[in-house]
């Protein structure tokens, strides 16, 4: 019985990388930090630095503590509940990601470097963890971005007290490999050969960023544009919170767009797992002109509200092509977010301003949530409401409905 009508929100409750980013060392307001001790607006906006050295010891990381009642009360760890659903076959995934074990070099027969059937054409980004580059398929010729990584340095490459870049990279692939969903990234093949230093994340081609990468004041959309993006953004963040992922790194960035102009949600470098409603979230988030006040000012925060707040800066970066808090040091813009109201132009599309305003309340629990947001009038606009995604977990749901039903009647 596929032919059930869904709500918007209904059609997304089921199951109850690209690029790289590093996380920032989380500093509050509290904190003086010296105004001499400028930190760049590129190292604001931009965390794809590479320093082969780094440590992360940020307190905010560390979930480490004496009180046993304290620690018996924090949630579980992301990788165990990512692999808890992987025993009980929670994926939502028709087809599962290959996996391969052996990894062969080769070259063509035009010198160009091979990995497996993989043909290299040309780098398209590098990051603190490793390198993407373009690769076409020698059998089916389609192109791929593959992520290339050395695991003796992700392994020696702290990013916490007790973790390291390896277990960021391992979670981002037991999220990736349990969704699927067209405004999302999809994972195709995990490469990982147990005699070689390498790991490959094969994942699917997406050929480009939208115009505005929020680096100037000239890049800003119009709202036709930003709209259609926003529907695709919210289409599929809403699909991920209803599979209990959280991003942590909702940026333009990290917003890819086809060649057809829909939005694919990639790079879960730093998203976390939680169980149920639990969405209580201690390890910041991705990026600081991203993050939500509540991230700044305490230990735990809510992951769902956070990325809701994500998604409020973006839509103000498409639409005014600048940042809403961004200050001249790490500490100046943290305490723009927590402090200073935000600011919109007298002549904003009043529907828009009100969207805006919403999404971006200082109160998490005064904040639009994604459902509120794809109900909003001017998101809905001439095109109506967010169409429902009857996702493949929820399809199993319903197959084993229906078969349940046929035996009781036969």
């Amino acid at each position: 019985m596929l032919n059930k009508t869904y709500s918007f929100a209904n059609a997304m409750g089921c199951c109850n990388c690209f690029g790289f980013i590093r996380r920032p060392r989380r500093q509050r307001p509290k904190h003086t930090i010296s105004r001499n001790n400028n930190i760049s607006q590129e190292l604001l906006l931009d965390d794809d630095i590479e320093d082969d050295d780094r440590s992360y010891s940020d307190s905010a990381t560390n979930t480490s503590s004496g009180d046993d009642g304290e620690r018996k009360a924090r949630p579980k760890r992301s990788e165990d509940i990512l692999n808890l659903r992987v025993e009980n076959d929670k994926m939502c995934r028709q087809c599962p990601v290959k996996e391969t074990y052996k990894v062969v070099r080769t070259e063509d027969e035009y010198g160009n470097k091979m990995i497996n059937e993989y043909i290299r054409e040309c780098k398209i980004g590098s990051g603190s963890y490793g390198k993407v580059a373009l690769y076409r398929s020698s059998v089916d010729g389609n192109h791929y971005a593959i992520k290339a990584f050395h695991k003796s340095y992700l392994l020696k490459l702290r990013v916490a007290p007790s973790e390291t870049a390896m277990t960021d990279v391992l979670r981002e692939v037991l999220i990736m490999k349990m969704l699927e969903h067209p405004n999302i990234v999809n994972l195709i093949e995990v490469i990982d050969d147990p005699e070689s230093d390498n790991f490959y994340m094969v994942l699917e081609y997406v050929e480009d960023k939208w115009v505005c990468h929020g680096t100037g004041p000239a890049c800003s959309l119009g709202e036709d544009i930003a709209r259609r993006y926003l529907r695709d953004i919210v289409s599929g963040l809403t699909y991920l919170h209803a599979h209990h992922i959280v991003h942590g790194d909702i940026k333009p960035d990290n917003l890819l767009i086809t060649r057809h102009g829909t939005v694919k949600i990639g790079d879960f470098s730093v998203s976390q797992a939680f169980e149920d409603d639990k969405d209580d979230l201690r390890r910041s988030p991705g990026t600081p002109v991203f993050t939500a006040p509540e991230c700044i000012l305490g230990l735990t925060y809510h992951g769902k509200a956070s990325d809701t707040w994500a998604v409020g800066i973006t839509l103000y970066c498409m639409i005014l092509g600048e940042y809403p808090f961004l200050g001249d040091t790490l500490q100046d813009t943290y305490d723009r977010i927590v402090n200073n109201p935000i600011v919109l132009p007298n002549d904003m599309n009043p529907q828009l301003k009100n969207l805006i305003e919403g999404l971006l309340s200082k109160d998490p629990r005064l904040r639009m949530t994604l459902n509120d947001v794809a109900e909003h009038s001017w998101v809905t606009g001439d095109d109506g409401p967010i169409p429902g995604y009857l996702c493949w977990c929820e399809r199993k749901c319903f197959e084993r409905e229906d078969t349940d039903e046929s035996n009781m009647l036969a």
